[in-house]
């Protein structure tokens, strides 16, 4: 076992979000809504969708908006988000790796990250940065699964891949995912740098991780929503300390 590292200070716990904030129940669709319209050509007026569908989506909307607000608002956010980019930045320079897990769509956003660097995430020319997720190697996962147990297909990839200085990037909305945990409590073993993606409540993870990045939301769509948001911002930060400056005038990324 590694000694233990000093951590950088987290917050204990974030501000109970505003009324207006509260994740609201979605309203209910009627039977009506379900019932197929009588005419509705691909170019069709808004009127002819069922009130209640119309009302589903803006809620929805509505919600997602004042979460990011809040994610703008609140200075503790950024200035995390800020330091995990500094600190994959810095371990990608050395010559190490960025590893990532999650189950469901937490894996689904491992992969995307991870292919974001590893390609490319803007259209300014850099060479490709090392990040795996190890949510893809299915010979592998059900191997660990089949072999050992479903809790240990991120932990033993982790023993595999990681060495001292490398990062892992786990994320779970709920911050109690058993193989993630596991995973994280092996890279600490190993000297990796821990940092966590979860929801806003305190977890098992957050107290595994050397950086705990806690996004507002109480339900996994929204919470998921912001943790792709913030994997964008991250995937941003390191390109931009990788890529040459661009031209003024030059076309963005996608």
């Amino acid at each position: 076992m590694s000694a233990q590292r000093a951590r950088p200070k987290v917050p204990s716990s974030l501000p109970a979000p505003p009324q207006s904030a509260q994740h609201q129940p979605l309203p209910p669709l009627g039977p009506a809504a379900h019932e197929p319209p009588q005419s509705l050509p691909g170019d069709a007026p808004a009127a002819h969708v069922a009130d209640a569908v119309l009302l589903r989506v803006r809620a929805a909307l509505q919600h997602g908006i004042e979460l990011r607000q809040r994610l703008l608002d609140e200075d503790d956010h950024q200035h995390l988000i800020a330091a995990a980019a500094v600190r994959i930045t810095a371990c990608l320079r050395s010559g190490g790796k960025l590893l990532l897990c999650g189950n469901g769509g937490s894996a689904a956003d491992a992969q995307h990250i991870a292919a974001e660097l590893t390609g490319r995430f803007s259209k300014a020319p850099r060479r490709g940065l090392a990040a795996i997720a190890l949510t893809t190697d299915t010979s592998a996962l059900t191997a660990i699964a089949n072999d050992f147990s479903f809790e240990e297909i991120f932990s033993r990839q982790v023993e595999a891949l990681g060495r001292p200085g490398d990062v892992l990037l786990a994320i779970s909305t709920s911050g109690s995912s058993a193989n993630v945990l596991r995973a994280a409590a092996m890279g600490r073993d190993l000297g990796l740098f821990i940092i966590a993606l979860t929801g806003e409540a305190d977890s098992p993870l957050r107290r595994q991780s050397d950086l705990c990045l806690r996004t507002p939301g109480s339900t996994s769509e929204r919470i998921q929503e912001l943790h792709i948001t913030i994997g964008h911002i991250l995937c941003d930060l390191v390109d931009a300390a990788f890529c040459p400056p661009a031209p003024a005038g030059s076309p963005g990324g996608r």
